[in-house]
């Protein structure tokens, strides 16, 4: 802890209690009520034989004897005060009255004599009415250059136990490439300038929450090793008009006297926006703000040796003039990482954990698809924490899996109990997305499935696409439609009822229906591009989307989606009516083990059952019948039961001549 400090905070304990010291002091003084006598009244008293009690104290600079005491008839707080002269004569009446009347006498020393004190009673109080004096002054002080460093710059130096390099940032290798030539320029810019080329004065860095923008700043500044100044957008703008300016300028300035150097301004569209924007015009502190940014990065001053990097997932609220060249002359897009990325990403996070030997970072990856960095660094992180709970020394997949379900759906609600219909109505609504994930090969692939409540799902079926790619085509979206209509058909065919489970399934599948419509010209409307975003997003994202179409083609818009939506469901029915005893089977294990993985799903469709604890499966055989009067799950189970590998994924006419080959050997 700062000793300094630990002295401030002292002070006001101590003034404190010599405010109360003295309010105690007058509130013993005032509360006592004391008569003054006069010479005479107290030799009257004292031969009378009234007083009780004396104290006598000589100031012998003074020439006088000031004595105190009390009389008979007063009452508990009451004294008398008074002055005598300082002669003998004055002094023996007062033995001689005590000699008779027998009253408390008591003598104390001359206070002047006592250098201590002297001292308390003439000097302390000055120092004290100064020292306040003093204190009060300074706290004034320091409030006005409060107020005159109001309009500094706001951004902070890095310093070198912060420092980041590009071994610590994973996943974005063609990122890195990117801002390379800024180190480059930094370390050695003579051989930039002698080829006559200028460096770009700005970089902005695009992407979602999360993918490692601020990261990627640091580790810049980090390898270059030049001064690293950062702020937030939003510390320039404050409630008086200016002052964000002038911070921009007095920022500017700080950066001059240590160029080459890096300044990063994080989450820019806080001060960045369009000016002009927005129903009740504009906003004249951003605004200003925003001007000054815009002449310091590129007006008639020069700023040699100063590079500034941005980052925003908002570029499309941008004003123009920020991001036109000579300003933020390149945008680097910071996507979300790929397979390869998130491996690495995860082997970085991964530092200083402890893992077992059969974790495999690789086989993670895969299954976390669409997860940002942080996304993968808070998985690790609550896996840890859940191996700690759990009183384990090492990071187990058990961990891992619990990690990834609460990340993406929360904590399982292990306290919440189903009915027994509610159970088999989830279970079947599970196992129906996986028969479709298993039939079709454009729909999303079944990772896992559970039938334990998490967040607001009663169930949970992670879908993944079988592989990453760029490009979706008409049948991979028809297929993805029928895979999340699966779960209701399965609730159809099983039950003949239908249940609300599926709302988030119809708001997936009518998105993506729409898109097929209305923007990716998939429909019998043609190459037709009906509704597009505008970027008046002041007013909402949704609120000025342009529809370039007459109420007649938003009919048919209507009448295409639900075509689209029509067809997928009667291809889900016929698809699950055909695979009606995989349906069962899948069902009837999730009833049992309530939760299974990939590699179990597989394990089933191949073998009909789990392995038991001995790893063997049971086989049931086949009566003697034709193969062309069997369903195509009899075939692919009597497929099974001939060693026939793959055959989940085969047709009946497949089905039928492997068997026959088989049947040849």
């Amino acid at each position: 802890m700062n000793k300094k400090n630990v002295k401030k905070g002292f002070v006001p304990y101590i003034a404190l209690i010599l405010i109360m010291m003295c309010i105690l002091y007058l509130t013993n003084v005032l509360g006592q009520k004391i008569n003054v006598l006069s010479y005479d009244e107290f030799i009257t008293a004292i031969e009378k034989g009234e007083v009780t009690d004396v104290v006598i104290s000589p100031l012998e600079r003074a020439g006088v004897y000031e004595i105190t005491g009390t009389m008979e008839d007063y009452k508990k707080d009451e004294s008398f005060f008074v002055r005598i002269p300082l002669t003998n004569e004055s002094i023996s009446v007062i033995y001689d009255a005590q000699k008779e009347h027998k009253f408390k006498l008591d003598t104390t020393n001359d206070r002047d004599s006592s250098a201590l004190i002297l001292f308390m009673m003439n000097v302390l109080p000055t120092i004290l009415i100064i020292g306040l004096g003093f204190f009060f002054l300074t706290k004034q002080m320091g409030g006005a250059n409060k107020s005159m460093d109001f309009g500094k710059s706001r951004a902070r130096l890095t310093s070198g136990k912060d420092k980041v390099t590009f071994d610590q940032v994973a996943g974005l290798d063609e990122e890195k490439e990117e801002v390379k030539e800024l180190i480059d320029f930094l370390k050695n810019p003579k051989r930039f300038q002698d080829m006559g080329a200028r460096i770009p004065k700005g970089v902005l860095l695009v992407g979602p929450p999360g993918t490692g923008k601020t990261l990627l700043a640091k580790s810049v500044a980090g390898e270059a090793n030049v001064p690293f100044y950062y702020i937030s957008g939003s510390e320039f703008v404050e409630l008086f008009v200016g002052v964000g300016a002038s911070r921009v300028r007095d920022m500017f300035k700080e950066a001059k006297q240590t160029a080459p150097c890096l300044i990063f301004i994080d989450e820019i569209d806080a001060v960045g926006r369009q000016r002009g924007s927005g129903i009740g015009g504009g906003h004249d502190e951003r605004e200003q703000t925003l001007n000054q940014l815009l002449t310091e990065m590129d007006g008639f001053g020069a700023n040699e040796g100063i590079i500034i990097l941005a980052a925003t997932n908002r570029p499309d609220v941008l004003d123009p003039a920020l991001l036109r060249p000579g300003r933020f002359d390149r945008q680097v897009t910071v996507n979300l990482p790929d397979v390869k990325g998130r491996e690495a990403i995860l082997e970085v996070h991964a530092r200083g954990k402890k893992f077992a030997n059969q974790v495999n970072f690789k086989n993670i990856a895969k299954r976390t698809v669409g997860l940002s960095g942080a996304d993968l660094e808070n998985l690790l992180n609550e896996a840890a924490l859940l191996a700690v709970r759990r009183g384990k020394s090492q990071i187990t997949m058990t961990e891992i899996d619990e990690a990834h379900d609460r990340v993406l759906m929360g904590p399982a609600k292990t306290s919440h109990k189903y009915t027994e219909k509610e159970k088999r109505v989830v279970a079947y609504h599970e196992a129906g997305h996986a028969v479709l994930g298993i039939k079709l090969d454009g729909a999303n692939e079944v990772q896992k499935i559970t039938i334990v409540p998490r967040g607001a799902a009663g169930g949970y079926n992670l879908m993944l696409p079988k592989e990453e790619t760029y490009l979706s085509t008409k049948t991979e979206l028809l297929e993805t439609i029928c895979g999340l209509l699966g779960g209701r058909v399965a609730e159809e065919i099983e039950f003949n009822e239908i249940t609300t489970g599926a709302h988030n399934d119809f708001e997936k599948a009518t998105k993506i229906a729409r898109a097929m419509v209305t923007e990716y010209g998939m429909s019998d409307l043609g190459p037709v591009q009906f509704e597009h975003q505008e970027s008046s997003v002041f007013l909402g994202r949704d609120y000025n989307k342009s529809k370039n179409f007459s109420s007649q083609v938003a009919y048919e818009i209507d009448q295409e989606m639900r075509k689209i939506i029509d067809e997928c469901y009667k291809r889900t029915t016929k698809t699950i009516k055909e695979n009606k005893k995989l349906l069962d089977l899948i069902a009837n294990t999730l009833l049992e083990h309530e939760t299974l993985t990939k590699e179990q799903i597989e394990y089933l469709v191949d073998n009909g059952c789990l392995p038991d604890e001995d790893g063997e499966v049971d086989k049931s055989d086949f009566k003697d019948a034709s193969l062309d009067d069997l369903t195509t799950d009899e075939l692919i189970e009597l497929a099974r039961e001939k060693g026939i590998k793959g055959a989940s994924k085969m047709t009946k006419e497949e089905l039928i001549k492997k068997i026959e080959e088989k049947e040849g050997e």
